[in-house]
C-alpha cells in the first residue's frame, strides 16, 4: 500500500504565493518604470529589462524549486565551497581588469551581458555559515571571544564589500548577523556593545572621504542639494508625493521619464508609490509581512537548530534587505543602493533571493539536518557526550571493570 504524502504546512503555501506574487508585481513594475527610459533613450522598444527580469526571474525559481525539493545535507555540503568562491570573487573584483566598474563602484565581475556581482552571493554564503557554525558549536556564546571565528569570516566580508563601495550591501549582512546572533541566543547587553561600536565605525568610515559626507548631509536635507547630490532623494520623494492615494494609474509615472535616476532598480518602490499610490505601497508592504510571518514560523517550528537559525537567518536578509531599501526611498535612511527584494531589476541579486527562498521552502517542507557538536576545547562535553575518542575509550574500561559498569538489556 503505498504510503500517503503528508500535506506541506500553511507557512510553505503562504511562503510560494507571497513569492509568486511579488515576482509578478516585479516584472509589471520593472516594465513600467523601464519602458519609457529606454524608449527615450534609443534602446528598443521598453521591453528589454522587463524581458531580463522575466528570463532571470524563471532561472532562480527553477533553482528556488530544486532546492526545495532536495535535502539539506547538500546545502550544508555547499555552504564552504560557496564561501570560499564568494571570497575568491570578492578579492578578483579589486584586480585591474576583472572587477568592472559602473557609476564610478567596482562591484561586478565577468564581460559583456553575463556579469554578476559577488557581494550577493556572499549575503547568502554568510548565512549559511553562520547556521552551520552556531549549530555545531552550541557553546559558542558562551563568551564573545568564541565567536572570533564568525567575527573574522563575516567582519573580512564586510571589509571587502564596504571597499568597493557598497556600504548597502555591508548595513544589510551586520543586520542579517545580528539577528542570526539573536535567535541563537546572544545575551542583548553583548548586541548593545557590538551595535554601539558597529555604529560608531560606520560613522567614522561615512566621514573618511568627501562624497560619504556629502551623502550623509544630503540625507539630513535633500532639499537643499536637490540640484547634487539630493536630486535623486527629491526626486523619488515628488514621485510618492504625486502618488496620492490610489496612484496617478499603472504606467502613468512622470518621474520616470528621465526624471529619478535608477528607477527601475533602487527606487522602483518610488514608482510604485507613483502609479499605484499608499494602496500600492501597502500591498508591497503587506507581501513582505507574510514573508515574515511564515519564515519566522517555520524557524519556529523547524527540526534541529541547523534548520531553526537556517530559516532565521535567510528570513532576515529577506527582511533587513527590504527595510533598508524602503527606509532610503522613504527618505528615512541615507542612499545605499540596495534594490528592493523581488521588485527590483537585477540579475544577481533576484536569483539569490530566489535560491534563498528554496532553502526556506525546504526547512518549511520539513528538511532538516542533525549536525555533530564540535567542542571547544579537547575532551569538553556537548550534548552530554564526551567528544574525545580516547577519553570516550578510557571510560568505557573504566566501566567494564566493575559490576556497575555491565550494560542493560535493550528493552
Amino acid at each position: 500500500m503505498a504510503r500517503r504524502r503528508h500535506p506541506h504546512p500553511i507557512e510553505h503555501s503562504i511562503l510560494i504565493t507571497a513569492t509568486l506574487c511579488l515576482l509578478a508585481a516585479g516584472a509589471v513594475m520593472v516594465f513600467s518604470a523601464s519602458s519609457a527610459r529606454s524608449v527615450l533613450s534609443g534602446q528598443g522598444d521598453g521591453t528589454s529589462f522587463m524581458v531580463k527580469y522575466v528570463v532571470y526571474g524563471t532561472i532562480g525559481f527553477v533553482v528556488m524549486n530544486l532546492i526545495a525539493r532536495r535535502g539539506l545535507d547538500l546545502v550544508l555540503k555547499a555552504t564552504l565551497p560557496l564561501l570560499a568562491f564568494a571570497f575568491a570573487c570578492l578579492i578578483l573584483v579589486k584586480v585591474p581588469g576583472f572587477g568592472v566598474s559602473v557609476n564610478g563602484a567596482r562591484r561586478w565581475l565577468g564581460a559583456g551581458p553575463l556579469v554578476f556581482q559577488p557581494s550577493e552571493v556572499m549575503k547568502l554564503a554568510l548565512v549559511l555559515y553562520a547556521a552551520k557554525l552556531l549549530a555545531e558549536r552550541p557553546k559558542i556564546l558562551k563568551h564573545p571571544r568564541n565567536l572570533m571565528p564568525l567575527g573574522l569570516v563575516a567582519g573580512g566580508a564586510v571589509l571587502l564589500i564596504a571597499s568597493q563601495p557598497d556600504l548597502g550591501t555591508a548595513l544589510v549582512i551586520s543586520f542579517t548577523m545580528a539577528a542570526m546572533l539573536v535567535a541563537a541566543g546572544m545575551p542583548i547587553r553583548w548586541l548593545a556593545t557590538a551595535t554601539g561600536a558597529g555604529g560608531l565605525l560606520v560613522m567614522m568610515y561615512a566621514m573618511s572621504a568627501a562624497y560619504r559626507r556629502d551623502r550623509l548631509m544630503t540625507f539630513l536635507d535633500p532639499w537643499a542639494h536637490a540640484g547634487d547630490e539630493g536630486f535623486q532623494a527629491v526626486q523619488g520623494q515628488i514621485a510618492l508625493g504625486s502618488g496620492g492615494l490610489f496612484g496617478r494609474g499603472l504606467g502613468n509615472s512622470q518621474q520616470k521619464n528621465l526624471f529619478l535616476p535608477e528607477a527601475h532598480t533602487d527606487f522602483i518602490l518610488a514608482i510604485v508609490g507613483e502609479e499605484l499610490g499608499v494602496v500600492g505601497i501597502c500591498g508591497i508592504l503587506f507581501l513582505y509581512g507574510l514573508v515574515a510571518y511564515a519564515g519566522l514560523r517555520v524557524a519556529k517550528n523547524a527540526r534541529g537548530t541547523y534548520a531553526k537559525l537556517l530559516a532565521a537567518g535567510v528570513t532576515s536578509l529577506f527582511l533587513s534587505q527590504a527595510m533598508l531599501n524602503v527606509f532610503t526611498v522613504l527618505g528615512l535612511a541615507p542612499l545605499t543602493g540596495v534594490p528592493l527584494p523581488f521588485i527590483s531589476y537585477g540579475s544577481t541579486n533576484l536569483i539569490v533571493l530566489l535560491v534563498g527562498m528554496g532553502v526556506l521552502l525546504n526547512v518549511a517542507g520539513g528538511g532538516h539536518v542533525t549536525l555533530r557538536a564540535v567542542p571547544s576545547v579537547p575532551g569538553s562535553r556537548s550534548n552530554g557526550r564526551t567528544q574525545d575518542p580516547d577519553r570516550r575509550r578510557r571510560d568505557s574500561r573504566a566501566r567494564s571493570a566493575g559490576s556497575g559498569g555491565r550494560r542493560r538489556a535493550a528493552g
